[in-house]
Parts: structure tokens; C-alpha cells; sequence
């Protein structure tokens, strides 16, 4: 499974075989949209493999010490300096900075999620991509992606990310160019019979919510295997 999926945090997807730590899944979805920029610098800490025993927090000292580095200037920056520099009106310009990144961070998570994760975007394991051909290729990249509808402005504030499927299928493009191209791509998903998944931000992220609270509990019969193994420690 590509460890993309959940940045190694959550619990998105039915092929992730299920533990009892997913059962925080909405609570870790939740602190991981808030504090979505250092989410996204500990994606790199490979925290699955730590929690399977395969490496440990000291094979990442290196890593740790990066991400320190580089959060702790910015800390410095956006709550010490900036607001030092206002003078008396540093308590404003503290509380402009965090708002603004809390704002920041709720909103790419939301688009990022929902490029990923609503219902429809299919997942492939990596075996199944093994020696796959070209066109497969680009069929995994419209099936593994969400789009979702809105005007200019909301395709500017997305950064053009709105259109994942685009920019999943050509990543290196410029991304104003993806609306462009976006109904050429529909056509032809619509000649051949492929799904274009794309739908309103509301609409999408709600069928990601849904995935992240499901996901946290097992499946039915994962359920009794725990249930089972619990017995068996008891005795």
C-alpha cells in the first residue's frame, strides 16, 4: 500500500489492515488538519514503520532534527518576531498569524483530501502497478483522484489543485492550465466509460469525513479476530 495514503497517520483506506490505534482515526484527522503543515514534514518520519517495530525514532534522528530546525525559525518568525516588530500591537499581529495559519491549514487539507480520498477515487496496491503500461498509467492517475467544481476564484484559492485529476495526469504542467484542458479530459473519459469523479467542495469533503470515522472501526470480522485474540491473552 502506498504510504501516501493516510500519510502514514491515518487509516483511509479498507486495505490497511486494521488496528486498535485507528480508533483514534477522527481525533488524528482532526489535529492532522489543524497542524496540516507539520503533518506534512513528519510524513517523511515513517511513522507506520515505527509503529510496527521495523525502525525506530533514533533512525530518524536526522530527519527529526531538519523538521526541528526548519519549524522552530518559522515559530520564531511568525509568533516572536513578526509580532515584536508591531510593537504594541504584537498581540494582534500574534493572533493574525496563527489565525491565518489555522486558515491555511484547514483549507489545503480539505483540498488535498479531497483529491484523494472522496468516495469514488479508487485505490491500487503497489503490486498492481508492477509492469503496467503506459495507458494504465494514465487510467490509475483518473481513477485514484477527485476534481472538484467551482468558479475562477475557488480554482485560484485551490491553486489550480482543484483539478487533481489534471494534476495527476500531468503533474509538470503549469497548474492555470488545468482548467483548460479539464473538459478534453472529461470528454474522453465520457467517450470511453471512465469515471471523472468531481463534485462541490461541501459534497466531497463530507464523503471524506464519513471514510475517516468508518475506517476507525474494524471490519466485521477483523472485529471478532481481536475479540478472539483478547480471549486467548485472558487465558
Amino acid at each position: 500500500m502506498d504510504r501516501d495514503i493516510g500519510y502514514g497517520i491515518l487509516r483511509m483506506s479498507e486495505g490497511q489492515r486494521w488496528h486498535p490505534y485507528y480508533l483514534g482515526n477522527p481525533v488524528y484527522a482532526f489535529l492532522l488538519m489543524v497542524l496540516f503543515q507539520y503533518g506534512v514534514a513528519l510524513h517523511e518520519l515513517e511513522t507506520e514503520r515505527i509503529r510496527a517495530g521495523e525502525i525506530s525514532l533514533a533512525d530518524k534522528r536526522e530527519t527529526l532534527e531538519g523538521i526541528w530546525r526548519k519549524t522552530r525559525r518559522q515559530l520564531l518568525k511568525d509568533y516572536v518576531a513578526f509580532p515584536l516588530l508591531a510593537g504594541p500591537f504584537a498581540p494582534l499581529v500574534f493572533a493574525g498569524n496563527m489565525s491565518a495559519n489555522l486558515i491555511r491549514n484547514v483549507w489545503s487539507y480539505m483540498i488535498i483530501f479531497c483529491g484523494h480520498f472522496p468516495d469514488g477515487a479508487q485505490e491500487f496496491s503497489i503490486e498492481e502497478t508492477r509492469d503496467e503500461s503506459r495507458g494504465m498509467w494514465y487510467l490509475r492517475q483518473i481513477l485514484g483522484s477527485a476534481n472538484l467544481t467551482g468558479g475562477r476564484l475557488f480554482h485560484l484559492l485551490s491553486g489550480n489543485l482543484s483539478h487533481q485529476i489534471e494534476h495527476h495526469l500531468f503533474p509538470d504542467m503549469p497548474a492555470r492550465r488545468y482548467a483548460e484542458i479539464a473538459p478534453e479530459i472529461r470528454e474522453i473519459c465520457a467517450r470511453y466509460g471512465i469515471p471523472y469523479n468531481s463534485g462541490p467542495l461541501l459534497r466531497q469533503f463530507g464523503t471524506v469525513v464519513r471514510k475517516i470515522v468508518k475506517l476507525a472501526f474494524p471490519p466485521k470480522g477483523a472485529q471478532q479476530d481481536v475479540v478472539d485474540d483478547e480471549e486467548r491473552a485472558a487465558a
